[in-house]
């Protein structure tokens, strides 16, 4: 039999056997690497292995060459869905951070985060044609963004940990840090923005908006700190901390407030832009994520801001 054989690197340290056998040859289907770790054809230091052994620096790892040949084959036979390369790309360029249990994103502006009415091409379906990439388990969102909104997005490798981060979510024992523009600076500078939302049909579809005496039972309370950054031409650099997670809540909230978010039309912001060169996109980015947690660890991530809203710094004179 023809084998390859391939040192562990220092950076490949801890990593377990069967994800380095995705991240080196990513067209493995999970059931193939499984079949060949449990049946001896895939060994460590000429030694048997079980999928979840970790590796140290300078190991040497066997692999079969005739099935790697065999991996697209075998994906197909085996019902795994590809992604294109440039897909691939794509995902692996938004990546902030990753370990064994998750993945950290820093999404786009106008990227859904999943499919809907006329929308294909998604977040969660890049992600689930790249399961062999992830761990060989469908990668899991586990919280939400609008398809205008940038930023952090934190996805789970596998199914538990999705239960476990949805716990923590839902616990409020992750804080979410967001960076908004706002149409005027909002009064006073600091603080608390408590107003129970609904989601109400208009003449544009489905909205967020304000409870009205009588609509307690279908509301949904929501809580939101602010604190304005810094100022210039009537518009106002805010961080925004949402104590709740409701749809649209910072959108909606922004606007109560009588500050919308520049570039939101459909809460509020329908004036012309003030300055020239400012893009007429929603201004509201996913800045920081935190969270601690026995089993996950302590996690302090931070994403940089989209393009836009980089333009938008300059042109304010905002130092981010």
């Amino acid at each position: 039999m023809n084998i390859q054989i391939r040192s562990v690197r220092a950076d490949e340290e801890g990593l377990r056997l069967d994800r380095w056998l995705k991240k080196h040859y990513p067209g493995l289907p999970h059931a193939l690497v499984q079949k060949l770790v449990r049946t001896g054809q895939v060994r460590i230091d000429g030694r048997r292995a079980k999928a979840d052994s970790r590796l140290n620096m300078g190991q040497e790892i066997r692999i079969p060459v005739h099935f790697l040949a065999a991996a697209p084959e075998a994906a197909a036979r085996l019902g795994v869905q590809g992604t294109s390369k440039a897909d691939r790309d794509f995902i692996e360029s938004l990546i902030l951070f990753e370990n064994d249990a998750i993945v950290v994103l820093n999404k786009p502006y106008g990227i859904a985060v999943q499919g809907g009415t006329k929308t294909t091409r998604h977040i969660d379906g890049l992600l689930a044609g790249m399961a062999d990439r992830f761990g060989g388990d469908r990668p899991r969102l586990v919280h939400r963004l609008d398809r205008d909104t940038a930023g952090i997005l934190v996805v789970a490798k596998d199914r538990q940990t999705a239960s476990r981060l949805g716990r923590l979510f839902q616990t409020r024992s992750v804080q979410k840090i967001y960076w908004a523009v706002t149409r005027g600076v909002p009064k006073p500078p600091q603080g608390k923005i408590e107003a129970a939302l609904v989601k109400a049909s208009g003449p544009e579809g489905d909205r967020v908006r304000k409870a009205r005496p009588g609509e307690q039972d279908a509301a949904q309370h929501a809580t939101t700190y602010y604190s304005v950054i810094d100022r210039a031409h009537n518009l106002a650099w805010v961080s925004l901390k949402p104590v709740t997670g409701r749809q649209h809540q910072l959108r909606a909230h922004m606007d109560i407030l009588g500050t919308p978010i520049l570039g939101d039309q459909k809460f509020g912001d329908v004036a012309n832009l003030p300055i020239d060169g400012i893009e007429n996109k929603l201004h509201l980015h996913a800045r920081r994520l935190t969270l601690q947690d026995a089993k996950l660890g302590q996690i302090d991530i931070s994403a940089p801001l989209p393009a836009h809203m980089v333009k938008t710094f300059e042109l304010l004179g905002f130092e981010a």
